[in-house]
């Protein structure tokens, strides 16, 4: 399958989760992707663990399939220069470097678009470029801290609850790939490459978006909710004889088909919730009300009665149960890959098809520094540059 990125080479001087899962997107696409790391260490993720893998940390395995790896050290001249001609030759420079650093390097976007005027340069940063704490790092939960995520997570009264994933770094690679795929774009039409910036401070924001409307209209700061949101009722996990079901409701007329499927029609009737503004005024006795009814069914039972009602609803599974369930082997989202290391190797694909086609893992998440040779040849190192570099500790 032709992917749409193909013979696009993209240098990954990224780290950790937000650029790798940028970088993972483009590769999935058909970008031909060379990770920049340092020799004996790598990156971070690689030690990000257990869980391993085999030798090898999960978490880094989930991020970067499809790429090479080249082991160089930024510090001596040597590998700089290896880094000089990759940029120079390449189509997209994605780093996330801390402030200033890259310009230490001599590889801010002005020089790097001097060596190509055709590059699209991608700067992931932590707050973006201007403000009074563009120079801070910043991490994940820090990012879901300051930009308000955990303020409307969790249950109220409860210590605050981080989202259960890296949701703002890996938000932050998905923007940071959809800017390079417009800046492509946008190049095909110019001939000239440009700069794309995305901080992560900005995609908590971006998160945020409809609770920072909510206060702009109202003036009402947002709570947390649960498993519910605040501006519409039932829309949320309810008790079940053996544990819980999420139940969506949205509508009046779904509300009224949740409050037959219960046996109690009466419900969609009363005034405290003949429409959805009413309900969210009454949320506490329509809470009661459903709980006491869906308590008295086996989450099998209300999960096929609600179904035959045709009322969006869901068993709450554990990760387990989510990659056992059929509709995800059916959706092909797990895609098995030769492995060299690990017979039983698959991994969750891109949620993207092409002409109903999924993209392949191609190149396995890989080793440190397992490409290096080959990325030096095709820069125009001889064997023996490589071998000298090699012995200079240049390369790992």
């Amino acid at each position: 399958m032709a992917l749409p990125l193909e013979g696009i080479v993209v240098v990954d001087l990224t780290q950790n989760v937000a650029g790798p899962f940028c970088t993972q997107i483009l590769g999935d696409m058909g970008a031909d992707v060379v990770k920049v790391e340092r020799p004996g260490r790598g990156d971070d993720a690689r030690a990000w663990a257990p869980p391993f893998w085999g030798d090898e940390s999960a978490t880094f395995m989930a991020m970067n399939r499809n790429k090479k790896s080249l082991a160089l050290d930024l510090k001596r001249a040597g590998g700089l220069e290896v880094l000089r001609r990759l940029v120079a030759r390449t189509d997209v420079f994605v780093q996330s470097l801390r402030a200033g650093a890259i310009a230490e390097l001599g590889l801010d976007f002005p020089r790097s678009s001097a060596l190509n005027p055709r590059l699209v340069y991608c700067s992931i940063t932590a707050f973006g470029t201007r403000g009074p704490l563009r120079d801070l790092p910043g991490y994940d939960p820090l990012m879901q801290a300051y930009g308000g995520l955990m303020s409307v997570n969790g249950h109220p009264g409860q210590e605050p609850a981080r989202v259960g994933t890296s949701i703002v770094d890996m938000g932050t690679g998905m923007w940071a790939a959809l800017g390079i795929v417009a800046a492509l774009r946008q190049r095909d039409a110019t001939g000239r490459g440009g700069q794309v910036t995305t901080a992560l401070f900005e995609t908590a924001l971006m998160w945020v978006s409809y609770h920072a409307m909510g206060y702009l209209g109202s003036g009402e700061v947002p709570r947390p909710q649960g498993s519910g949101t605040a501006m519409i009722v039932p829309y949320q996990a309810f008790p079940s004889a053996d544990g819980f079901v999420m139940i969506a409701a949205g509508s009046d007329a779904l509300f009224a088909r949740l409050a037959q499927a219960l046996g109690a029609p009466a419900l969609a009737t009363d005034e405290r919730f003949r429409d959805n503004p009413s309900r969210v005024r009454n949320r506490p006795a329509l809470v009661d009300a459903l709980s006491a009814l869906t308590r008295e069914l086996k989450t099998t039972e209300l999960l096929e009665r609600l179904r035959v009602a045709g009322v969006p609803s869901a068993p709450i599974l554990t990760i387990d149960a989510v990659l056992d369930e059929p509709q995800t082997h059916a959706s092909g989202m797990l895609v098995a890959a030769t492995h060299p290391r690990l017979p039983d190797y698959r991994s969750l694909g891109l949620p993207i098809q092409w002409d109903g086609r999924r993209p392949e893992v191609r190149r396995v998440p890989p080793a440190l520094g397992e490409h290096t040779s080959d990325v030096l040849t095709w820069l125009g190192y001889t064997l023996d540059d490589v071998r000298s570099l090699r012995a200079q500790g240049v390369l790992g």
